[in-house]
């Protein structure tokens, strides 16, 4: 089994921005890829990033490229997104999520292991 905790999130103003982290707990040593989600508001949600955690690879979605970055510290467990140049779009519900059935990053919705979320919200 595996515990997923998101924090980080908040209230940030465009342009500004946001470092969201997941600790993991449990059987961590058979997680094969962890990854972010959001869901916007009235939208269905979507794969935001992805790392695999034997090669180190990463992926991120076109609409957050070069803005956002995925990054893991194996010492605490714990995988980070850090988001920058926020825009009003990026608004929604981030998830984390952990995946041991497979090593797909990206293109594998369900995922063996979810976060409970943490709200991100882009505002002036």
């Amino acid at each position: 089994q595996v515990q997923l905790v998101e924090s980080g999130g908040g209230l940030v103003q465009p342009g500004g921005s946001l470092r969201l982290s997941c600790a993991a707990s449990g059987s961590i040593r058979s997680i094969n890829v962890m990854g972010w989600y959001r869901q916007a508001p009235g939208k269905e949600r979507e794969e935001v990033s992805c790392i695999n955690t034997f090669d180190g690879t990463t992926w991120h979605a076109d609409s957050v490229k070069g803005r956002f970055t995925i990054s893991a510290d194996t010492a605490k467990n714990t995988v980070y997104l850090q988001m920058n140049n926020l825009r009003s779009e990026d608004t929604g519900v981030y998830y984390c999520a952990a995946e041991t059935s497979s090593w797909a990053c990206p293109g594998h919705y369900g995922r063996d292991y979810w976060g409970k979320g943490t709200l991100v919200t882009v505002s002036s």
